[in-house]
């Protein structure tokens, strides 16, 4: 093409965008991420630690194609503090060495494999998604919280500020929402204020930043991880969704999330279930934001989904289908809650699968083709 020729169609497709409105999306600012949730760290007490991953389970996750593990950290798992006791404000400060150099030692097993590591704060100083345990103070409310929510993720900041960005990242805490009663596991959830919300983001996001100016940050959705957060779509901040969507598919029967559960209806997908018609379309509607924000170039991936292990389980991998199907046409990635468990790929504990011995271990063939396949 001469230059005549070159000018002239540059002047077309300008006019083409001009006249239609149309423009190409943007990409996703985040890798299509593909993993696992680890629960290691998941329990605030060390002594009540699942320490449950090997180094078997990394190498499986690896050949089996996958590329990613979030590490939800409860933040007293790694405080040297006395636990006969309520914690204090003073408390959330008392780093412990050896717990640290524990979740570190995790770390570096995933990326002996390859694999990305997300760490995420899943209890933060006055702050869990989980209600039954004391606080000294709320996230939400209280400066002081806020401030011991920077301390912890520049401490976590320095640590990494060596390492490459395409080896660690950190979500700053997971699934936020406005709760009153923290000992009440069913008080109800409302939305963070968003001006509130790009406070913290941004403040945490500077303390992270402040060690390595390139690190990959990522905040959960408000709403319980549900909503995409418009506030902070301006800045260099991934945003991260939830496949747990209807919560009567993913979580029925689960005692912490439903209520009643001896008179559910039974789970179906496609079809009737209760008052609604569960099917592919309404997932589509509930995706679109995030789809959207991800053509808008802002970073999108799906930190939890999956499926507790009283649903059925064709019911389960019909319903899953369609999401990983939706994330993963969209260039989102995902990551399932859990490796090993009852959300989990090995040792679920379903009883209507027929599991694979995999070197001693239950493995959910099905479900691990399912997964594979997206």
């Amino acid at each position: 093409m001469n230059r005549r020729d070159f000018i002239a169609q540059s002047a077309l497709a300008t006019m083409a965008v001009g006249v239609t409105g149309f423009s190409a999306p943007a990409e996703n600012k985040l890798p299509k991420w593909r993993g696992f949730n680890l629960l290691d760290f998941f329990s605030p007490d060390p002594s009540n630690a699942r320490l449950q991953t090997t180094e078997d389970h990394f190498r499986w996750m690896r050949d089996w194609g996958f590329d990613f593990v979030r590490v939800p950290l409860a933040y007293p798992a790694y405080l040297d503090i006395d636990r006969t006791r309520n914690i204090t404000a003073e408390d959330t400060y008392k780093i412990d060495s050896k717990a640290v150099d524990r979740i570190d030692a995790l770390v570096r097993q995933a990326w002996k494999y390859n694999l990305h590591v997300s760490l995420n704060l899943h209890r933060a100083p006055g702050y869990c998604i989980n209600a039954g345990f004391h606080e000294p103070f709320n996230l939400w409310k209280d400066q002081a919280a806020q401030e011991a929510f920077y301390f912890h993720w520049n401490m976590w900041a320095k640590l990494y500020r060596s390492e490459s960005k395409n080896k660690i990242s950190f979500d700053l805490v997971n699934e936020p929402s406005m709760r009153e009663d923290m000992n009440d596991q069913h008080s109800k959830h409302s939305t963070v204020p968003g001006d509130l919300y790009r406070k913290l983001a941004i403040g945490a996001s500077e303390a992270i930043r402040k060690e390595n100016k390139d690190r990959i940050v990522i905040a959960d959705g408000n709403n319980v991880g549900n909503s995409v957060i418009p506030e902070i779509a301006d800045l260099d901040i991934g945003q991260s969704c939830r496949g747990y969507h209807p919560g009567i598919i993913s979580h029925y029967k689960a005692p912490w999330a439903m209520k009643d559960i001896d008179n559910l209806p039974e789970p179906k997908w496609p079809g009737q279930v209760g008052k609604d018609y569960l099917s592919r379309a309404m997932l589509d509607k509930f995706y679109q934001p995030w789809i959207e924000l991800a053509n808008k170039g802002v970073g999108v991936h799906c930190g939890e989904c999956g499926c507790w292990n009283k649903t059925p389980h064709e019911v389960f991998l019909a319903w899953f289908g369609d999401v990983l199907d939706i994330l993963t046409s969209n260039k989102i990635g995902y990551s399932l809650w859990e490796f090993e468990g009852s959300f989990g790929l090995i040792n679920s504990g379903r009883t209507d699968v027929v599991y694979e011995d995999w070197y001693g271990q239950k493995l959910d063939r099905k479900m691990l083709d399912l997964l594979k396949k997206y």
